[in-house]
């Protein structure tokens, strides 16, 4: 159980982070930074640092938290690159690690309307290289001065929502021409769901939205109705088996079109081009 008040562990952890070498500035992110935390919601820090070999994720294991500390690019060498999970004074905290180098580069790739892709454990879409911008803009800074983007890039409201939706309609149109039509219910579902994440960033981009993470995406952007969708997809043959395969697939094929259906509505309704 926590012993302290959350100001007062907020500000005991912030300093403790902020004192490890290399480190420039602490934020708290998630929701805890936006106000719509739960009670057991766990705490989301970044610790921000110069440049390669400027921070040793050793010298965080050194402060003796409970908890898993990763090395710098263990969570796949990307944007997101490390940081750790921890149990401090009795709550979850996640610590994120972020070289300012990247950051900058990524605020200004955004500015550009330029950003890639990549993929991440537990994102069914993978991450916009812009999320490191998304989580300065929503974040609150606890100690140092970090960059902050002013507002939602114009150039990228242009350009991130045809490149997301292009991708979600080409994951649709394969599973519509390779899966459904061989009776794969797995694949199918799992396309109409990476489709529909795909498609929810493609509106909250239209939106000038900052994303961080696809919790509660797909409802925020309208698309409660694939929820349904997949609810009642066909499960497979249970009766002779050649004709069922044959309605299987027909099955599956419909629903495909339907999901297509539903992301162009929302699109349309978010006015992407």
């Amino acid at each position: 159980m926590p012993s302290l008040p959350d100001q007062a562990f907020l500000d005991m952890t912030a300093d403790r982070l902020a004192a490890l070498p290399g480190v420039r500035a602490v934020t708290l992110g998630g929701s805890r930074a936006q106000g719509t935390e739960r009670p057991d919601s766990d705490w989301d820090l970044a610790v921000h640092y110069r440049g390669e070999g400027a921070f040793d994720p050793d010298d965080l294991r050194a402060v003796g938290w409970e908890g898993e500390v990763s090395g710098i690019g263990d969570w796949g060498g990307g944007v997101f690159n490390g940081g750790a999970w921890l149990t401090i004074d009795g709550r979850r905290v996640d610590v994120h690690y972020r070289d300012l180098d990247v950051v900058e580069h990524e605020l200004a790739e955004a500015e550009q309307g330029r950003f890639r892709v990549e993929p991440l454990l537990f994102h069914l879409a993978g991450i916009p290289t812009y999320l490191l911008v998304a989580e300065l803009a929503i974040s609150k800074v606890l100690r140092g001065e970090p960059p902050r983007p002013t507002a939602y890039p114009p150039a990228l409201r242009e350009t991130a929502p045809p490149r997301w939706y292009g991708t979600a309609t080409a994951t649709l149109a394969y599973a519509k021409a390779g899966h459904a039509p061989k009776g794969a219910v797995t694949q199918v579902a799992g396309a109409i769901a990476v489709a529909a994440t795909q498609t929810a960033h493609a509106v909250t981009a239209a939106r000038g939205e900052w994303v961080t993470n696809e919790k509660g995406l797909i409802h925020r952007a309208g698309l409660r109705d694939v929820d349904d969708l997949l609810r009642h997809l066909p499960t497979g043959p249970d009766t002779h088996p050649q004709a069922d395969s044959r309605s299987l697939a027909q099955a599956l094929t419909r629903a495909v079109s339907e999901a297509e259906a539903l992301l162009e509505r929302a699109v349309r309704t978010a006015q992407v081009r």
